[in-house]
């Protein structure tokens, strides 16, 4: 398989990451006044792992697929809190373009959000999904990264992950990446997309 998968490939796998990031990523057009207080340095996210252990714990054992995304729609929330409201406005406008397909200004704000919070994971999640759509692999896979390292449970992250890599064409990595985020969800819609080892059930 090439780099870059033909188009029709990149539309198919564009089919549930688009579901994962457009239906259950937090509303956007939600953006407050941004502070822009001179010397302002972003402030430490808030700590949600206590409560982000207690979703992933009840999403692992839910009954059907409704029910988990309730779940995940929680997991969302604790994902697109930003660190303060400067942020939070950052990540919201980014998500505001971006509904409205107007990639080149989301790029913008979250490029503004990474600068000011190096440390945000979701401003890079964001950022990797939009350079998915575009096909930008390399960079998206970067982002990616940098979202792991700094949440290395986030689900929505590990399937785009996986994703990504089969957009380049590493298909055996992507299985590996899926198979870890399904484990931790196995109601992720992504699910579909495995592929069972030789020998091996699912």
């Amino acid at each position: 398989m090439p780099v870059f998968a033909p188009h029709h490939l990149v539309m198919r796998l564009a089919v549930p990451i688009l579901f994962a990031f457009l239906c259950l990523s937090p509303a956007a057009g939600m953006a407050q006044a941004t502070d822009d207080t001179p010397g302002k340095t972003c402030p430490p996210a808030p700590d949600q792992s206590p409560r982000f252990a207690q979703l992933l714990g009840q999403v692992r054992v839910a009954p059907n697929e409704t029910a988990a995304r309730q779940i995940t729609n929680q997991m969302w929330e604790l994902w697109a809190t930003a660190p303060d409201a400067k942020a939070q406005d950052m990540l919201d406008r980014g998500l505001q373009y971006r509904s409205q397909m107007d990639f080149g200004a989301a790029i913008r704000a979250f490029d503004a959000l990474i600068a000011y919070c190096p440390d945000y994971a979701e401003g890079y999640n964001q950022r990797a999904f939009i350079r998915f759509i575009r096909r930008d692999y390399e960079n998206a896979l970067a982002d990616l990264e940098a979202t792991l390292a700094r949440s290395p449970d986030h689900i929505a992250a590990l399937s785009g992950k996986a994703l990504t890599l089969f957009g380049l064409g590493r298909m055996e990595e992507g299985q590996k990446v899926l198979r870890r985020a399904v484990e931790m969800n196995p109601w992720l819609p992504e699910r579909s997309m495995l592929t069972v080892p030789p020998g091996r059930e699912l």
